[in-house]
């Protein structure tokens, strides 16, 4: 009888474990692009939010704690494309909305955004990807004069596409980028 009720209690165990376990974030991937213009790169902290035609959101208070491309590697540089994943809660496809802030600290404060792909998926729910054309300095030095760019394409998300299930949504001036 005790190894009965011993093996019955570490069967409740680890279901109530498994169940804890289970998650209903969704995991965000930024694809951050540089440009390669003189002094496009910056030593400055970075904050993300996007959100989507409701209301909802997800924040990143520091972007590079998120960042995937390992512990030497220097953030933000001109030319680089940066990756950063994590998880977050579930928000509505498409992400349609995105507010870049850097602190102005560090050396090189000024940084020159050229684009931000995000991509997100998560339990019973399929992948979304849209891309943000941002094309503006976050500086105090250089126009708009401003740490913050917020894009919001929210507007055309119910737009019709092609090919609606494949298409990336994609919000800004992506003629000076071409195809991505």
């Amino acid at each position: 009888m005790t190894k009965r009720y011993f093996r019955t209690l570490i069967l409740i165990i680890l279901f109530f474990s498994a169940a804890a376990g289970e998650s209903n974030d969704c995991v965000y991937t930024f694809y951050v692009k540089t440009d390669s213009g003189l002094k496009a790169g910056t030593d400055s902290k970075l904050s993300m939010a996007i959100g989507d035609a409701t209301g909802r959101s997800v924040r990143v208070p520091n972007l590079e704690s998120w960042g995937l491309m390992g512990p030497i590697h220097d953030y933000y540089e001109r030319g680089n494309l940066d990756i950063f994943s994590g998880r977050g809660p579930c928000i509505g496809s498409p992400v349609c909305r995105l507010n870049l802030t850097s602190d102005g600290s560090g050396f090189q404060h000024g940084w020159y955004c050229d684009y931000v792909e995000v991509t997100s998926t998560g339990p019973h729910k399929g992948c979304s990807q849209s891309i943000f054309y941002v094309d503006q300095w976050l500086a105090y030095d250089a126009p708009p004069f401003q740490l913050t760019a917020m894009i919001d394409g929210c507007n055309f998300v119910n737009t019709p596409t092609k090919h609606h299930e494949t298409t990336p949504f994609i919000v800004g001036n992506y003629a000076k980028f071409g195809t991505v």
